[in-house]
């Protein structure tokens, strides 16, 4: 099966289960491509867990939801060391973050240090346990959600680990024809629609490969920088976006243009991906947030200022 093949089996796959969300999906499978993790932003009701579930299926990946809660513990998530009556020794039983798809619901729930277990999960691609490092399974994904809405009793995330995660995605309400679609999938009598896989472990990395062998003009490289260097300027911006947010830029950007079956970037892949790579890297000032203003929006000025190659 060649890459472009794979890429629409894969989207023909979700699409018969899932309605819409072509964002998340995309978004997704752009950040599994990049061997990056996403942060997504939506009201409940809007079938994300569906999404990622259906994703994992899809791709014959391992899925696991970890619902985050004031009283989680890192042991909750990780494992821990247990006795076994039955050898009279203890064991390693290894946590739920040994799977290859991971649902953080409501990662701003938890307190710090379950979040930063999970993230230097993340960023190391392995755990240590009673002083054994342990490697998790690969591919790893990790889709962490916040609720928009309720900000009482959270733990919200500091920028530092904001910016482990590749895109924030924001999810929003679907259409009014996409939402009579759900309707009429989730009430009739058939049994819903169960993914099936449709490519396997070696086409995922054949995706990897193809998109790290897109061509990007040093024009591109330095395009990304500009923006990234300009996030960091306005007087309405306290944190800018970090060098990790170029390479990402122009990660996503190859992973864009692989999804557009093209053999090179193009800066419409810059831009079209920018929000995602930025939003979450850029923090405003109180008085900018006070105006009304939005990372969104200083994004779209960025772009409007910085000139396109």
């Amino acid at each position: 099966m060649s890459v472009n093949t794979s890429i629409e089996a894969i989207r023909k796959e979700i699409g018969r289960v899932v309605v819409g969300q072509h964002g998340l999906i995309d978004g997704l499978l752009c950040a599994l491509i990049c061997d990056g993790h996403v942060l997504v932003e939506g009201f409940p009701g809007l079938a994300k867990t569906t999404a990622v579930r259906t994703f994992a299926r899809t791709l014959g990946l391992g899925f696991r939801r970890i619902q985050f809660t004031p009283d989680l513990l890192p042991a909750d998530l990780l494992g821990t060391q247990v006795y076994d009556p039955a050898t009279q020794a203890f064991r390693v039983h290894r946590g739920p973050i040994f799977e290859q798809v991971i649902l953080a619901d409501e990662i701003n729930r938890a307190p710090a240090k379950v979040q930063s277990a999970l993230l230097e999960a993340m960023e190391e691609r392995q755990v240590t346990l009673v002083g054994e490092t342990l490697p998790l399974p690969g591919p790893f994904l990790v889709m962490a959600t916040q609720n928009p809405i309720e900000q009482e009793g959270v733990y919200p995330l500091p920028e530092a680990q904001l910016d482990r995660f590749m895109f924030k995605l924001r999810v929003d309400y679907p259409s009014a024809d996409a939402e009579a679609e759900i309707v009429r999938r989730r009430t009739q009598s058939l049994e819903p629609a169960e993914p099936r896989s449709v490519v396997q472990a070696d086409q995922i990395e054949r995706l990897r490969e193809a998109a790290r062998a897109i061509h990007v003009e040093a024009s591109l490289v330095e395009y990304a920088v500009a923006l990234v260097h300009q996030s960091r300027q306005p007087d309405s911006v306290l944190l800018g976006a970090s060098p990790r947010a170029s390479i990402h830029l122009i990660e996503a950007a190859r992973a864009r243009a692989l999804l557009k079956q093209r053999e090179f970037a193009l800066p419409e892949d810059i831009k079209a991906v920018a929000a995602d790579v930025l939003r979450h890297r850029v923090k405003l000032t109180y008085e900018a947030e006070a105006d009304g203003m939005e990372p969104d929006s200083l994004i779209r000025e960025l772009l409007s200022q910085v000139p396109t190659p």
